[in-house]
C-alpha cells in the first residue's frame, strides 16, 4: 500500500473531507502512475478522485466496529516512534 494513504476508519474525531480527498488523490496517483496528469487526462483524473472520495465517505459511514475509537495523537506518536526506529537502523 502507498505509505501516504492512511487508515481513516475508527478515529476520534472522524476523518475529515480533506483527509478522504487526500487519500483518494494518492490512490488515483498510485493506480495511474502519474502524480500530475497530462491535460488530455486531467478531467478523467479529477473525476476519478471525486468518485473515489465519494465512495470512501460512504464506506466510512457504513463501517461498523465494536473497538473503541483510536486517538489521532496517540497513533501519530506511534508512527513517529516507528519511523525513528526504522531510520535509526539504516
Amino acid at each position: 500500500m502507498c505509505r501516504n494513504i492512511r487508515t481513516l476508519h475508527n478515529f476520534e474525531p472522524p476523518a475529515t473531507t480533506d483527509e478522504v480527498q487526500a487519500a483518494a488523490l494518492q490512490y488515483v496517483r498510485k493506480v495511474s502512475g502519474s502524480a500530475k496528469p497530462s491535460q488530455a487526462n486531467q478531467e478523467a483524473f479529477e473525476r476519478a478522485v471525486a468518485e473515489i472520495a465519494h465512495v470512501t465517505q460512504h464506506l466510512l459511514a457504513d463501517l461498523v466496529t465494536t473497538a473503541p475509537p483510536k486517538d489521532r495523537g496517540v497513533e501519530a506518536a506511534k508512527a513517529r516512534a516507528r519511523a525513528q526506529e526504522r531510520y535509526a537502523r539504516d
